[in-house]
């Protein structure tokens, strides 16, 4: 007898289709088939509470596993219509926000580091200096760069030395004064990070 190509892989299917109905793949042959078995427990014992992530305005569904006032992990909530279970990089990283004991993560970097052109070393700023610092860089780069009008002399008011990349921290109203900021400096060149 003589079989195709097509045959073979026909006769293949529904013979691997028989065994599938007669007895389903099972690692534990003392339990029947058709008894039924509850599914695995998904929530802890300990205090578990849902929450909304912090980032990007997405509105991810995040569980956060407490006991008492220690923070024990923090995952992607499975029920959740909008992430369904799954976590960026930036909300996996709730966690590293605040230690377990209540207190600032020590590696978080709460002042400000300044290391000056061609410099070897980090120098600790005060906030006021770093705002002062980057109102004078935009003020002088602005100075620079703006065009009132384009090549064929229609006003346009922008500098496009200057851009602007929104962070995944920033809520709403942040955005929204930022892009305000924007338009008034003449920034053309605006992107933000959760488009990328």
């Amino acid at each position: 007898m003589e079989l195709s190509r097509r045959d073979f892989l026909k006769a293949s299917g529904v013979g691997m289709g028989g065994l599938l109905i007669y007895r389903p793949f099972s690692t534990d042959t003392a339990t029947p088939s058709s008894e039924f078995r509850p599914a695995p427990q998904l929530h802890k014992r300990i205090g578990e509470t849902s929450t909304i992530c912090a980032y990007c305005a997405g509105g991810c569904g995040v569980l956060v596993a407490a006991d008492k006032d220690k923070l024990i992990s923090i995952e992607g909530w499975a029920d959740h219509p909008i992430n369904r279970g799954g976590l960026c990089t930036k909300a996996q990283s709730l966690f590293q926000i605040r230690t377990v004991d209540g207190k600032d993560n020590p590696r978080r970097v709460t002042r400000v580091l300044y290391r000056a052109p061609g410099a070897a070393n980090w120098e600790e700023k005060t906030w006021d200096w770093a705002l002062d610092e980057i109102a004078k860089r935009i003020k002088k780069t602005r100075d620079a760069s703006f065009v009132q009008k384009d090549s064929a002399g229609i006003t346009v008011n922008r500098t496009e030395a200057i851009g602007h990349l929104g962070g995944s921290a920033l809520d709403n109203e942040e955005c929204y004064l930022l892009a305000k900021m924007n338009n008034a400096l003449g920034i053309v060149y605006k992107d933000h990070q959760a488009r990328i």
